[in-house]
């Protein structure tokens, strides 16, 4: 089995009252109770982000994720279709997955 590192991307937003918060929590812990112990890190939402370019210098990053999980799956069509129970989806967001691999 390999890691799967996915990440969100598109506008996002906290929830707005403790009613829209706890849906949210709820959502998230269904399908993180649906992943089972395929979930490696639950993740975190990100924030402020900055870029450095090769030349070194630095700026308000604008394609920046924000979020992210760790899940492990046999394949990668197989992470992929564990992500599309993913709660930033039904918020109008794009998840991406990425196959990691040990390199260190």
């Amino acid at each position: 089995m390999a890691n799967f590192l996915l990440t969100y991307h598109g506008e996002g937003s906290m929830p707005s009252g403790e009613a829209e918060a706890a849906q949210a929590v709820a959502a998230w812990n269904a399908w993180f109770s649906q992943l089972g112990d395929a979930i490696v890190d639950p993740g975190n939402p990100t924030s402020h982000a900055r870029a450095i370019s090769p030349d070194g210098s630095v700026m308000d990053a604008v394609s920046a994720p924000t979020g992210y999980s760790i899940i492990k799956a046999d394949s990668l069509d197989a992470a992929v279709e564990l992500s599309r129970g993913c709660p930033v989806l039904a918020a109008g967001q794009a998840v991406v997955v990425s196959e990691t691999f040990p390199a260190m």
